[in-house]
Order: structure tokens, then C-alpha cells, then sequence
């Protein structure tokens, strides 16, 4: 979501005048009250400028990544070749290339009833097959055990 200037601004000041009518009731003198509020506005200012700044990249690489051509993964070797985790890759090296292949089918959005005719399997192999496949990688993902 946007920095939106406008909304900080009157959110600050509400907080800012509640402060102030405390420190008032508190017996604060005014030019203590207004040190604070010097402080406090230019605490608000770096803020708004790091928001600026943070969203101006982000926008930047919005862009960057709509014109960077991102591969596409057509075949078991693509999609071996696009995995930078080391120990994921290693794991799915060791995996049949059927199994790796209903994986690749699966992440492209088919069916379990078309990866079943696809690979000649009926569709509780092919659960199964991927049911394996997520147990080897469960310690991968979840290390610590299951979240």
C-alpha cells in the first residue's frame, strides 16, 4: 500500500494535540510542550521521506520485474534448472522423473484427472506419488517440525 501524506499528517497531529492537552493538565510549560513538538515533527518529516523513499524503490522494482522476461518452465530439466535452493535441488534430483514430471504438470495447473491420463497412472497413484514427494520435502520446509 502507498504512503499516503495526508492520512500520516492528520493522523500525527490528532496524536500530537491528545499529547499536548495531557502534558497541559500535567503542569508541562508551554516551551517544553513546544521542544517536544519541534522534536516530534522532525521525527515525522525523516519518517515520511524513508516512506517516500521505500515506495519509490518498490516502484522500481515493480518495474524491473514486469520487464524482466521470466523463464518459462516447460520441461523437468527447466524446472531442475530454475530450483536455487540447494537442498531442495538436491532432493528432487534423487526423484524419478515421473513423479517430477506430475510435479512440473501440477505447478503449470492441470488436474489430477489429466495428469492421471497424461502419465498413463490412475489418479490415486498419482496422489500418492506427490504425497512421497511432500514428505521428502517436509523436513526441507518445515525443519523445526510442522507450523
Amino acid at each position: 500500500m502507498a504512503y499516503n501524506h495526508g492520512r500520516e499528517e492528520r493522523k500525527w497531529r490528532i496524536w500530537k494535540e491528545n499529547e499536548e492537552k495531557i502534558l497541559r493538565e500535567c503542569g508541562v510549560d508551554e516551551s517544553t510542550i513546544e521542544e517536544i513538538r519541534t522534536y516530534d515533527r522532525a521525527e515525522f518529516n525523516s519518517n515520511r521521506r524513508f516512506y517516500r523513499w521505500a515506495n519509490d524503490v518498490a516502484e522500481y522494482l515493480e518495474e524491473m520485474a514486469d520487464t524482466e522476461p521470466q523463464a518459462e518452465i516447460k520441461t523437468v530439466s527447466d524446472l531442475l534448472d530454475e530450483i536455487e535452493n540447494e537442498t531442495l535441488y538436491q532432493i528432487l534430483i534423487t526423484v524419478d522423473r515421473r513423479t517430477l514430471r506430475i510435479l512440473l504438470l501440477k505447478m503449470q495447473g492441470y488436474s489430477t484427472r489429466e495428469i492421471a491420463e497424461m502419465t498413463v497412472l490412475t489418479e490415486k497413484a498419482v496422489y500418492r506419488r506427490l504425497e512421497r514427494l511432500r514428505k521428502k520435502l517436509k523436513p526441507t520446509v518445515y525443519p523445526f517440525g510442522e507450523i
